[in-house]
């Protein structure tokens, strides 16, 4: 008896977590975020995928073999950092003080997800701001599921299963991630979200300033001439896997182009000088080839932004996750 058995029976007390809370917290946290995706996909509709795909079918492929256990690994590793320690604070607080449990736990799961974000701001330099409301926000749904699977074993005397909960979660995710997706599919197909559709801009409007990231400074003359600093260029082996681009410098020549030929060598590799006044293919974004005499192969760059900003932009490398650049138009 003494100091010795008390503070003996408070760590057994401070380490006895359900194996149904830390599984409700893991999966309802795993779950969640697939349909995060979704809604990220449907929200994307309307904007700009700069050139990118959804990968190919054994990326697709990949993503089903591997995402699972990586999203398992994930929860757990939420659960006993975040979640879990979260409940224990509420447990011992409310002890002491009025109100739910549960609300005392979704209170600390704010609490511990700012300090955990200003960890993130020290080490990594996250934005405080964005990093607080991505892991509080996280964190919100394992709490209430973490509420639900204990007023379930309250009433019902037993408490659920791991297999249970992993298994419901899953099938959850996956409803409400078809939910999603078919829902905005519907309203894109009917109107009601506009997809994406890069402005159409004539050789008078292509004309002007466009400048980007690390110092490029594109000079898009009216007559053909194209002055080029700090550019990013197409390097003129496009098999050298060395480089990706090249920055160039240096005065060449720029053509308007709507031929569609352009997007299977990583930014350059285009063939058809084209007249800038033909139709080309009708699903092919419209862009600009320029090129730079010495210094790289001739780029293609696609215009994208919106009417009111245009942008000049290039996918270098992997065409679905590759060195994006872009370049904006300066105002006249």
């Amino acid at each position: 008896m003494g100091w010795g058995d008390k503070a003996r029976r408070r760590r057994r007390e401070g380490l006895n977590w359900a194996a149904s809370d830390i599984n409700a917290a893991a999966a309802v946290w795993a779950a969640q975020l697939p349909v995060f995706v979704a809604i990220y996909v449907v929200s994307a509709f309307d904007d700009n995928p700069y050139g990118s795909g959804y990968g190919s079918a054994f990326g697709l492929m990949c993503m089903l073999v591997f995402a699972p256990p990586v999203l398992a690994v994930g929860g757990l590793l939420h659960a006993v950092t975040h979640a879990m320690p979260a409940a224990e604070l509420a447990r011992l607080v409310v002890r002491r003080a009025r109100g739910p449990e549960w609300a005392w736990h979704l209170l600390f799961v704010v609490v511990l997800g700012a300090g955990w974000a200003a960890v993130g701001v020290v080490l990594v330099h996250w934005s405080f701001t964005g990093a607080a409301e991505l892991i509080v926000g996280s964190g919100l749904l394992p709490a209430l599921g973490v509420a639900h699977v204990r007023r379930r074993a309250r009433l019902t005397g037993t408490a659920m299963r791991g297999r249970s909960i992993w298994l419901r979660s899953a099938l959850a995710a996956f409803c409400l991630g078809v939910l999603v997706l078919v829902t905005g599919s519907v309203a894109l197909a009917t109107g009601l979200i506009d997809e994406y559709e890069p402005p159409r801009l004539s050789a008078d409007q292509l004309a002007g300033v466009w400048s980007g990231d690390d110092g490029a400074v594109l000079r898009l003359r009216p007559g053909g001439r194209a002055e080029l600093t700090a550019v990013p260029a197409q390097p003129e082996f496009a098999y050298d896997g060395t480089r990706e681009f090249l920055p160039c410098d240096g005065t060449g020549t720029w053509l308007p182009d709507r031929d569609g030929d352009h997007g299977d060598e990583g930014g350059g590799g285009h063939e058809d000088e084209g007249d800038g006044g033909q139709e080309g293919d009708a699903g092919a974004p419209d862009g600009v080839v320029v090129s730079l005499g010495g210094c790289g192969d001739e780029t293609f760059w696609t215009i994208g932004g919106t009417a009111n900003r245009p942008e000049l932009y290039v996918r270098f490398g992997d065409p679905d996750d590759g060195d994006l650049r872009v370049l904006t138009q300066r105002p006249r």
